[in-house]
């Protein structure tokens, strides 16, 4: 295992949650992409690439399992950058083939690329309000047979997951928005992923 690579992606995934954590703080996390974490989840991109470049996927055998789950992280925090991001699940699919990543965070890499590209997920692992208030998963493909699929990515049945995502979102303060407000907010959303090149 190269402790410098382990090292280097823990910093990188420290810098990104303490940016967070002051969003959060001062209430500009829930107003749209808040500028510092975009400029963080940029940055990080940009590093997390270069070690790519230079190597492969960061795995649990190269960076030790925290230092695979930090560069899991790092790309799915990097939803401004639709390329780097679906050239990374191909490279963790890779990686999962020989056991270097679990398959877990192939499919929440796999659902978060698929929410963003506006196409069913497969999993059922993204999570957000419908217009009528209620925290639900995202359009699911073949949802009756998502559960086989989860068992395979080593996820709790859907069911469960969907309980654990409810109390979750509740303990972390999160409150259904007016119709009004998650119409904006859909607006908001679908011109931003055109805008970066998530959707046409």
């Amino acid at each position: 295992m190269d402790q410098v690579l382990r090292r280097r992606l823990l910093d990188l995934l420290e810098k990104d949650t303490r940016t967070r954590q002051q969003a959060a703080a001062d209430g500009s996390l829930f107003q749209g992409y808040n500028e510092a974490l975009r400029a963080v989840h940029n940055e990080n991109a940009k590093a997390l690439a270069e070690i790519v470049d230079a190597g492969d996927w960061p795995d649990k055998f190269q960076a030790g399992e925290d230092g695979a789950t930090a560069a899991f992280l790092i790309v799915q925090h990097a939803i401004g950058l639709p390329n780097f991001m679906r050239a990374c699940l191909d490279l963790m699919e890779e990686a999962a083939e020989r056991g270097g990543v679990p398959r877990w965070q192939v499919a929440l890499l796999t659902d978060r690329i698929r929410m963003l590209e506006g196409r069913p997920q497969v999993y059922g692992t993204q999570f957000d309000w419908t217009v009528d208030g209620k925290f639900e998963p995202l359009p699911i493909e073949e949802p009756e047979t998502v559960d086989l699929r989860r068992t395979a990515a080593e996820l709790v049945p859907m069911a469960q997951a969907v309980e654990v995502q409810r109390k979750e979102n509740a303990e972390m303060g999160g409150s259904a928005p007016s119709p009004q407000a998650w119409l904006s907010r859909q607006r908001e959303f679908e011109a931003w992923a055109k805008a970066v090149g998530w959707r046409k």
